[in-house]
């Protein structure tokens, strides 16, 4: 099973507009609710491609209840910890040129009994599931939660035998690395953010995958968003990148955290590296071109699965 777990789940609201001109008023073509955050979009492509899953967060509120059932609408099962805070709504803007510019609210505070429920929730969905059990750790911290949140959750998972994975930024990605995550997987911006240098090229990103493992990740996949993904399963095994095949793209909200799915059942499924990689940046191609995000087309995974490229690097490898 995997468990999906969100801090900060959210309502994505997607608009669609002719033109977008700031300071004036702007009138949408179109509006459309999803339930978002980043966990409920691991979940839903994890799900989509055959796995078992479970989301496990925080919600509260109307938008709260809007997010509940369009999870379970979807068909994800739900283990919810009640807030006092409304669930955030962010908004996705797409203008008819296809820039898309994104407003993420910081969502309603926690408090410290809810946080205390969450890993409460979360230790006895561990026990149970044990070392058949995937964890991962999706999307930013709401105000009011502990920077060790995730870092908390890793070490819980791990007495159960679980196997976690990260995908956060900031102060929660430094915190949480303490813990020792079996993956984690930042795009190019949080981990340029990590390593204090900007994320070029295939090199650089060789470099952070080196920074990160000193810091005691057990697995690296860096997003490098249209150059593909880098991907080092242990710090002795030499790392792989992908090329992608073109793809018209829509939006690319939610290809990272569709990424980490592929990457999740990749590990149930017991693929190679190169397969991992490739089943990886397959499903957050395929997102691209999904209706909404995580609503992937597991056949079209399967058809762009087949048009990755993928290059085994050394150490002195570089490439622009």
């Amino acid at each position: 099973m995997l468990v999906c777990v969100s801090a900060n789940p959210a309502i994505d609201r997607r608009l669609r507009l002719k033109s977008m001109a700031v300071g004036e008023v702007n009138r949408a073509v179109s509006a459309e609710p999803f339930p978002g955050g980043k966990a409920a979009h691991v979940a839903l492509v994890a799900r989509a491609l055959g796995a078992e899953v479970m989301w496990v967060g925080f919600l509260g509120g109307a938008a709260g209840e809007e997010c509940e059932t369009g999870l379970s609408a979807l068909g994800v099962p739900l283990t919810i910890v009640r807030t006092q805070a409304e669930t955030r709504a962010n908004l996705e803007i797409i203008s008819s040129d296809g820039i898309v510019t994104e407003i993420l609210e910081p969502g309603g505070a926690v408090t410290d009994g809810e946080v205390e429920r969450l890993l409460s929730t979360c230790r006895d969905i561990f026990a149970e599931g044990g070392e058949a059990t995937q964890v991962a750790l999706s999307g930013s911290l709401p105000p009011g939660a502990p920077t060790d949140l995730y870092a908390e959750l890793i070490r819980l998972a791990q007495v159960y035998g679980c196997r976690a994975l990260l995908d956060t930024s900031g102060e929660a990605l430094r915190r949480g690395l303490e813990a020792a995550p079996d993956l984690v997987k930042p795009n190019r911006d949080e981990a340029a953010w990590f390593a204090g240098h900007p994320v070029c090229d295939a090199g650089a990103a060789m470099e952070v995958a080196q920074e990160l493992f000193k810091a005691s990740a057990r697995s690296v996949a860096i997003s490098l968003g249209p150059e593909g993904m880098l991907w080092q399963s242990s710090a002795e095994c030499a790392p792989l990148i992908s090329r992608l095949p073109p793809v018209a793209e829509c939006s690319s909200v939610g290809c990272g955290d569709a990424a980490l799915a592929g990457l999740a059942v990749a590990h149930e499924r017991g693929l190679c590296d190169e397969e991992t990689i490739s089943l990886a940046v397959a499903c957050g191609t395929a997102n691209c071109l999904a209706k909404a995000p995580g609503q992937i087309d597991p056949r079209e995974v399967e058809r762009i699965a087949r048009q990755v490229l993928v290059q085994r690097l050394h150490s002195e490898c570089q490439t622009g």
